[in-house]
């Protein structure tokens, strides 16, 4: 996939209008089966840009509707999910049984690994955001329970979200690689929050309180990463549980404490190894406490599967 695109059915034959827009679509996303009202007068236009991570476009086209289907998804090489935010109208959504309407100022997660049914009757314009499951999961737990869901992204953190999407696709056109890999790392952390954020406010009972307190501990990690002292004890005593209860939350998403700590350094590790990638590789393991270079960099192979030095001359 090239890392820009514009197209315009503007500037295609009427006859071939259909068969364009159904290429740009499966280049930019991924191979879906579309349904055109009106295919000889079809009027569409979609922008692409990379940001790292995340692939940003805007679409804008009259009425459509998008199928996945099982022959699609035996081609997939990595799990995606699409972020859509609809501006101008509604969009119906159908995936895992369950069907949603999201009006602008809010949007939806589709799961590329899954089936799914989209369409607008009406014209729309859309800002859409690709992003890689893996990328996604390292920020949010069990990202998968989201999708098919409506977000709320008229206030709080998803509203911030929205904005800052918003933003970056007005001043796409001016931005360096370099600031388009940090906006994309950043929309991922806000989109992470806004999903948390949500989490929080959708669960309830017993289960809410589990979950509000293993998002604080998450959170409690992420800010102390670079703290040589981080540790059960500490984290328990910071979000005031105790010791046994931070374990018994980890066993609940199979996790422990001690991984959830090491793979947040490696993830910020890697992040800033990405954003200077003139730092020495030392430094980097050292700010965020690892016992020396040779650890850090076995286990940043492990989990990456690149050295520190291969990854920062191709962090792509």
């Amino acid at each position: 996939m090239t890392a820009e695109l514009r197209f315009s059915t503007a500037s295609t034959e009427p006859q071939h209008r259909s068969s364009h827009w159904n290429a740009v679509i499966t280049e930019s996303y991924f191979p879906l089966e579309l349904q055109f009202r009106d295919p000889i007068h079809f009027n569409g236009r979609l922008t692409r840009k990379s940001l790292g991570h995340v692939g940003m476009s805007r679409l804008t086209s009259d009425p459509m509707n998008y199928e996945r289907r099982r022959s699609h998804i035996r081609e997939a090489r990595e799990e995606e999910y699409l972020v859509t935010l609809p501006r101008t109208s509604s969009v119906e959504f159908r995936q895992l049984g369950r069907d949603v309407r999201c009006d602008p100022g809010g949007f939806i997660i589709e799961r590329g690994d899954e089936p799914y049914r989209f369409f607008y009757e009406n014209p729309n314009d859309l800002f859409v955001l690709k992003v890689n499951r893996k990328a996604l999961a390292e920020r949010v737990r069990q990202p998968d329970r989201f999708c098919a869901r409506v977000i709320d992204a008229t206030n709080g953190t998803a509203g911030l979200f929205a904005t800052m999407v918003n933003h970056a696709q007005t001043e796409i056109d001016s931005l360096s690689r370099a600031s388009c890999e940090t906006i994309g790392r950043q929309l991922l952390e806000l989109l992470g929050l806004a999903l948390n954020d949500a989490s929080d406010a959708g669960d309830s009972g017993f289960t809410s309180v589990r979950a509000a307190h293993l998002t604080r501990v998450e959170r409690f990690i992420r800010a102390n990463l670079k703290n040589p002292d981080l540790s059960p004890d500490l984290i328990a005593e910071a979000c005031g549980i105790s010791k046994r209860y931070l374990h018994d939350l980890f066993k609940d998403v199979n996790g422990t404490v001690s991984q959830q700590i090491r793979d947040q350094r490696l993830i910020a590790a890697r992040d800033r190894l990405q954003s200077s990638r003139d730092l020495p590789i030392s430094e980097v393991a050292y700010r965020f406490s690892f016992a020396d270079q040779a650890q850090f960099s076995r286990l940043f192979k492990a989990k990456f599967g690149v050295t520190p030095s291969e990854f920062q001359r191709n962090p792509n």
